[in-house]
């Protein structure tokens, strides 16, 4: 099924709620979550599906919605003011980091209203904006892909867009956060201390990891014998959701109910603005446009196979505690498993992003087939962090 707000989000995406009722049907209630007796996982979280409906609702309008825009500075030689047709994957990255970001420095148990004005979202928000100035813009994202051999306005597979916030959050001291990517679907434990670690005698000496684990599950589609595993990640504590999709449409995933993944998809075109301090009507209206009420839901079965799986680590005990989780929960939960953990790297282990991105992430698999609409937009000189 197509997502439940790409039938009825205008433009701007606003809700129009004329439209809505004529979707929802005789119920009067769009069809986001099952009207049956069973749980619901958001993002480490359970809920039941009909006892807490807003409660659920609440929690996926409180995570931070990218989506494409229009009309931003143009990017690029191409000089690109929009990205749709090709900006949806970065979307989906963006969403995973903003979900990083929100339980680090606001706590899993944060909710966002249209009167938030909380200085370390409006930080947060901040950070995402098109603008040349934000630190994880679509700018920044996409020029940087330049150094993993992707142009500007070239669609990215979910392990380059892993690779390039990796990059990206090197520059920006302030989300006080390091990446790792766990290549050839191996998590090396060596490597994360190597990395998190200042102090190896002290681990109070962490610096907070947000872990992304590329996947390719099958070949055009996802092997069922590994769903049970990727449902026990969306119940493990710092899940920050997955980068993947359906064939040609990226995806974030945040959750499941039964048989079916909950996403949020960027494939609404919307305007570009800022959020400022939410001062003025103009920017509070422009923040809701970073959030959504309703979750979309496709059978685990209609997953393309290529994901990037992602967990926050807030802690060295944190950390410990998700490599247990995944030994004992995840990598049981499948006769075969999603991956492996291992303590070190085998020093014959010689692995190159390029042929990695080639033989598990083909990027065919997911490219959307339409191409960028008409370019209109901005004069503004773009300034690239450096």
């Amino acid at each position: 099924m197509d997502s439940v707000f790409e039938a009825y989000l205008g433009p701007d995406g606003v809700l129009a709620g004329a439209v809505v009722g004529a979707v929802a049907g005789a119920t009067g209630e769009p069809d986001d979550i099952p009207n049956v007796n069973t749980t619901v996982w958001i993002l480490g979280k359970s809920y039941n599906a009909i006892q807490e409906l807003e409660l659920i609702r609440r929690d996926v309008q409180s995570r931070l919605w990218c989506t494409y825009r229009r009309g931003f500075v143009p990017l690029g030689e191409p000089q690109l003011t929009t990205d749709k047709g090709w900006g949806c994957t970065l979307r989906c990255g963006q969403m995973v980091l903003a979900q990083a970001l929100i339980d680090l420095h606001l706590g899993r148990d944060w909710f966002w209203t249209p009167e938030t004005r909380d200085q370390t979202y409006l930080k947060i928000v901040n950070r995402f904006e098109d603008s040349r100035k934000s630190f994880f813009s679509i700018h920044q994202i996409a020029l940087m892909g330049d150094s993993e051999d992707k142009k500007v306005g070239q669609w990215f597979g979910p392990n380059t867009v892993a690779q390039v916030l990796k990059k990206l959050v090197r520059y920006d001291d302030w989300c006080s956060l390091m990446i790792h990517v766990a290549m050839d679907m191996s998590i090396v434990s060596d490597d994360i201390m190597s990395l998190c670690l200042e102090n190896p005698q002290n681990d109070e000496s962490w610096k907070p990891l947000l872990l992304i684990i590329p996947l390719r599950l099958g070949l055009s589609d996802i092997n069922p014998i590994y769903i049970p595993a990727l449902k026990k990640c969306f119940e493990l504590v710092g899940f920050c959701g997955m980068i993947g999709g359906r064939p040609n449409q990226a995806l974030y995933f945040m959750g499941y109910v039964d048989d079916e993944v909950l996403f949020l998809d960027p494939h609404t075109t919307q305007r570009c603005g800022s959020v400022g301090q939410k001062t003025s009507q103009d920017e509070i209206e422009f923040d809701a446009t970073f959030h959504q009420k309703y979750a979309g839901r496709i059978p685990f079965t209609h997953m393309d196979p290529s994901l990037a799986v992602c967990f926050l680590c807030k802690t060295r005990i944190s950390f410990d505690i998700l490599l247990e989780d995944l030994k004992t929960k995840v990598l049981t939960a499948s006769t075969q498993p999603l991956f492996e953990i291992v303590k070190t790297r085998s020093p014959e282990w010689v692995s190159s992003m390029p042929d990695f991105e080639k033989l598990n992430h083909t990027s065919e698999e997911l490219r959307p087939r339409n191409c960028c609409d008409e370019y209109t937009g901005s004069d503004d000189d773009f300034e690239f962090i450096s």
